[in-house]
């Protein structure tokens, strides 16, 4: 079995535990994600079977698409609707949803963020939620995340002295939507929260590419493999791709370093393919100019 598996990972779940589920219902081992998603958030997290675990770093390393809520008018420690309240602002005022839409426009393109306290990061070997669950907090470094689209979905709803109104969101690897709603808030002038959250693409695999888990386990019984798994290539779509013939197709499967193709691309690193079938990852070499070597040979 080599392939992609598309899993719509449900609430309450960690990614690690579809990796587990996965790996009993396939009867294999070899089982990636591709991009964390946190317990309470459901969405789209494709598994690489096989062989495919060679791409798991480049299927991460995509656009994610999520559609989210932001609730104005309370912060939690946690940055989402599980946290502790941390700060109150009521909200007295009806929004120009215009001037609200404009706000959302600002953050497009390159923008920073401070991860949150609750995340998997790493200072000094330490993963900042362990620093949190001990009450401490400590310096993060702003990281550097690219914002491709984002808007407002719906309209603005009022209750309880809050203020709440859905978006979306196409992003880049590493953006923390938690922190993105927090900053918003900040923006229009109140503490803020994310209250919902799902991710419904990652790469070029959608949420209605995906699976249940209760799904994938009849197919499985039914050993309706290819049914269930996406071919590698969907996972590389994003990647210019190399056409060869059958005597450089040869010479990539051996891993041989090439001359350069004569085209141009987008990226160092592109899929190498033979009669539409990808054999390897290539990459511009990095001392040899006008050659190209493997990353990855499949």
């Amino acid at each position: 079995m080599d392939g992609i598996l598309p899993v719509w990972k449900p609430k309450g779940w960690t990614s690690h535990d579809c990796v587990m589920k996965v790996r009993k219902i396939l009867h294999t081992k070899k089982v990636g994600h591709t991009g964390t998603l946190d317990p309470d958030v459901e969405g789209v997290l494709p598994l690489c079977i096989g062989r495919a675990t060679k791409i798991v770093p480049f299927l991460t390393d995509t656009i994610k698409v999520y559609e989210a809520v932001v609730t104005l008018g309370m912060a939690t420690d946690t940055e989402d609707s599980s946290g502790e309240s941390v700060e109150t602002k009521e909200v007295a005022e009806v929004f120009d949803e215009k001037e609200v839409k404009g706000v959302l426009q600002t953050f497009q393109g390159e923008i920073k963020q401070i991860p949150p306290m609750y995340s998997a990061v790493k200072i000094k070997g330490k993963k900042l939620y362990e620093y949190a669950r001990e009450g401490k907090i400590v310096e993060r470094p702003a990281r550097e995340v690219y914002i491709h689209n984002i808007e407002m979905m719906g309209t603005i709803n009022y209750e309880d002295g809050k203020a709440s109104f859905p978006f979306r969101v196409v992003c880049s690897k590493g953006t923390y939507i938690r922190t993105l709603c927090v900053d918003i808030g900040k923006a229009i002038g109140y503490p803020a929260h994310m209250s919902f959250l799902e991710r419904t693409r990652t790469g070029d695999i959608r949420k209605e590419d995906c699976y249940q888990i209760e799904d994938i386990e009849k197919l499985a019984e039914q050993e309706a493999y290819d049914q269930l798994l996406l071919p590698l290539e969907r996972g590389l779509n994003h990647l210019d791709s190399w056409q060869v013939d059958k005597e450089t197709s040869e010479r990539i499967q051996h891993g041989q370093v090439l001359p350069a193709p004569a085209q141009s691309f987008e990226r160092d690193i592109f899929q190498v393919k033979y009669q539409d079938k990808v054999l390897a990852i290539y990459q511009f070499h990095p001392e040899k100019q006008g050659k190209v070597k493997p990353v990855r040979v499949f």
